[in-house]
């Protein structure tokens, strides 16, 4: 796999996913120890969902139309300046406003990175299985992930906010610089005024899309309440919440290494179906557990969320053509995006009033209930077939 996917291409996914999840990890902790309660966290992110929501349809476009590597420098110089400003603004303003004015751009330009990233990796993986290609990247992802777990728990245990987002400029400027370092003629970066071509969303990429935003779904509900699960019902402090955050990237990184063998022995469709159930159950299942079982718990979460989300693009790069990918990654996001903005409205009108367990729980009796909804009409099209 090393040699179907360029290793400076893996080092930009590394170093950015270090400061994407770092930075949410960092705001989501910061409001919280601020004494804003979790409902900061949700408008927090029903900011970043409205972003991406508005953003993500135009974004796609664009991935489709100009070159998708340069866009993705240009989203992470974006987004090393505006952790500098945030650092600066920490010192002088309300925790709150510069939080939620950071996201806005920040979300923005996070959403541009990771649709060019994502809508580039056929043409890195060229002729290569796109299963492997794709379980690769989201390895290296992930392990971004729990790097940032590990570093930022422990950085915002001893040291200052402000000092936590100058390390994450850091991370996004070694990102843009390793793709600035790439041949631009090493793979098909982008399309560069291709032809248009019209976007097909059959029923079956609906369901895709569906299965895509109800895994969405679930991993923003973790990043709205796990802070406050940590705070308020574990009474535990920010290393603690790093190790919450550190046991599902644990899981993530198992999950993208299990599609390889997962892929050959169960359909895609089948796959989709078992991970949303056992998601349903595990979320369930944490009104009932106490630490340190409840990492087991977020370890199983982020086991599920990654091999599924990483399964649906591989189905997606498979289905759709190169040239549409931006497009349809983009119409993808916009569904899982809606979805996430119902699921911060709820918690943010909440607010403290309904334990985060009790949530998690009412979250996954809606998988429940979607499963079989997705099953029926997957065998409704196989019969109609």
């Amino acid at each position: 796999m090393q040699s179907r996917v360029p290793f400076r291409f893996l080092t930009s996914t590394l170093s950015a996913a270090v400061g994407r999840n770092g930075y949410y990890i960092t705001s989501a902790w910061i409001l919280v120890e601020a004494g804003y309660g979790s409902s900061s966290v949700a408008t927090l992110l029903a900011i970043v969902s409205v972003v991406e929501l508005l953003a993500s349809p135009l974004v796609g476009v664009a991935a489709d139309q100009f070159d998708r590597r340069r866009l993705n420098i240009a989203a992470d110089l974006g987004r090393f300046a505006i952790m500098l400003a945030t650092a600066c603004a920490l010192l002088h303003e309300n925790v709150f406003l510069t939080i939620c004015l950071s996201a806005v751009v920040f979300a923005f330009c996070d959403r541009v990175a990771l649709t060019c990233s994502q809508a580039v990796i056929p043409a890195v993986a060229r002729r290569g299985d796109l299963v492997a290609s794709n379980s690769l990247i989201c390895f290296v992802m992930q392990l971004g992930c729990l790097a940032a777990a590990l570093l930022f728990g422990s950085l915002l245990n001893e040291h200052s906010p402000a000092l936590a987002f100058i390390v994450l400029a850091m991370f996004f400027l070694a990102s843009a610089a390793t793709l600035f370092s790439m041949r631009p003629d090493s793979s098909s970066y982008g399309i560069c005024g291709a032809r248009r071509l019209a976007l097909d969303i059959d029923p079956g990429l609906l369901r895709l899309f569906a299965v895509y935003a109800l895994l969405y779904g679930g991993a923003v509900l973790i990043s709205v309440m796990g802070s406050a699960f940590v705070f308020e019902e574990q009474r535990g402090a920010a290393v603690d919440f790093g190790h919450v955050e550190a046991a599902w990237s644990a899981g993530s990184l198992i999950g993208a290494i299990a599609l390889n063998r997962l892929a050959r022995a169960i359909s895609a469709h089948m796959l989709h179906l078992t991970l949303l159930g056992f998601t349903a159950l595990a979320l369930m299942a944490l009104i009932l557990m106490s630490a340190p079982w409840t990492l087991v718990v977020f370890a199983a979460l982020g086991f599920l969320y990654n091999l599924g989300r990483v399964s649906v693009e591989v189905t997606l790069q498979s289905r759709a053509s190169h040239k549409v990918l931006g497009r349809a990654k983009g119409t993808m996001h916009s569904l899982a995006v809606a979805l996430g903005l119902g699921i911060f409205s709820v918690a943010a009108a909440l607010g403290d009033t309904v334990s985060p367990s009790t949530i998690f729980f009412g979250f996954g009796v809606m998988l429940v209930i979607s499963v079989p909804a997705i099953g029926i009409g997957l065998a409704r099209q196989k019969i109609g077939s």
